[in-house]
């Protein structure tokens, strides 16, 4: 199916403001969020095809390569070489939306189950690079098949945990495992699912480059991740236990007393595992005191607090 125009996904003009962009997306990624149509496959991929959308256009060097080369700019290996090869064909009588006359070699389309249907788009040979050998020349022999590289969207659980995932490659689906520690720029390989061999030769390999998404509820610095983690007054000041969640389930915490805001409680191994063999990373729980909601009675309580102040907090603050 011929992917959507970017402008029309987000219902803008092409000559649209970037703040009309950014206006038409949250506009629409709050109609179609999955936390707003729970168990709606349609809206799912409707908010996926937005964002992926708004990610170019809102980016002004995806944006203009998008205006000048359209589809063609968000294919894998697109580089300022291969427009500028695009750009001189053009130039000697090419047209835009005409096939490119270059050995492009075999392509792929590779889609990703499990973690979204992601359209890794046509992986190109000698043009647009991409992690695919060149195509050799020559008598007739055994030509091995070109390796292929896509990228892999993972999400932090499965990161942290280790997964298996279904990868749907040219009618075929395949298992790929997921190893806990993955981190972006992980390559995983699958042996034999690259371009086929030539007379008799081996068929390539593809390789997928992770990209690790984003978590609501976390951060990630290396191999630790940070949980904000909210208290309440009596919570901070005295001291108390309280659950916080894990990938791998719920756990204690101790909170110490006299917690201020901003204080970082470790929990040790409750990061990323490391994929050598290291030791892996911690969970971070940064506290976060929360007061009540506002009343005459709130503010009467805290009165006799401001005598208990030693000095005063703000005299560290300078510029």
């Amino acid at each position: 199916m011929p992917q959507r125009d970017l402008y029309d996904v987000l219902g803008v003009s092409r000559g649209a403001s970037n703040d009309e962009i950014r206006k038409a997306y949250r506009k629409l990624a709050k109609k179609f969020h999955p936390d707003m149509n729970p168990g709606d496959k349609k809206a799912e991929e409707k908010f996926k095809e937005i964002t992926a959308a708004h990610e170019v256009l809102s980016d002004p060097k995806k944006r203009k390569a998008y205006d000048e080369f359209g589809p063609d700019s968000l294919r894998t290996g697109f580089d300022e070489k291969a427009a500028d090869q695009v750009r001189q064909w053009r130039r000697h009588g090419g047209r835009p939306g005409q096939e490119v006359p270059f050995d492009l070699g075999d392509f792929e389309t590779v889609n990703v189950g499990g973690v979204g249907n992601f359209d890794f788009g046509t992986i190109f040979g000698d043009l647009f690079g991409g992690g695919v050998r060149g195509r050799r020349r020559g008598p007739p022999s055994a030509i091995p098949g070109r390796d292929a590289e896509a990228e892999l969207q993972v999400e932090l659980r499965d990161a942290v945990c280790g997964a298996e995932r279904d990868l749907h490659v040219d009618g075929k689906t395949l298992r790929v495992k997921i190893p806990a520690g993955v981190t972006d720029g992980s390559r995983i390989r699958l042996t034999g699912q690259g371009g086929e061999g030539v007379n008799g030769g081996p068929a390539g390999d593809l390789y997928l480059v992770v990209r690790i998404l984003t978590h609501p509820g976390l951060r990630r610095e290396g191999h630790d991740l940070y949980l904000d983690l909210p208290l309440t007054i009596p919570e901070a000041a005295a001291g108390a236990e309280v659950v916080i969640p894990t990938f791998e389930g719920q756990v204690q915490l101790k909170i110490p007393p006299g917690t201020q805001s901003g204080r970082q409680l470790r929990l040790r191994g409750k990061g990323l595992p490391d994929l050598k063999g290291g030791p892996r990373g911690d969970l971070y729980a940064v506290a976060k005191i929360v007061l009540p909601e506002e009343s005459d009675a709130l503010r009467e309580a805290v009165k006799p607090l401001q005598d208990l102040y030693k000095s005063d907090p703000r005299a560290g603050i300078s510029l």
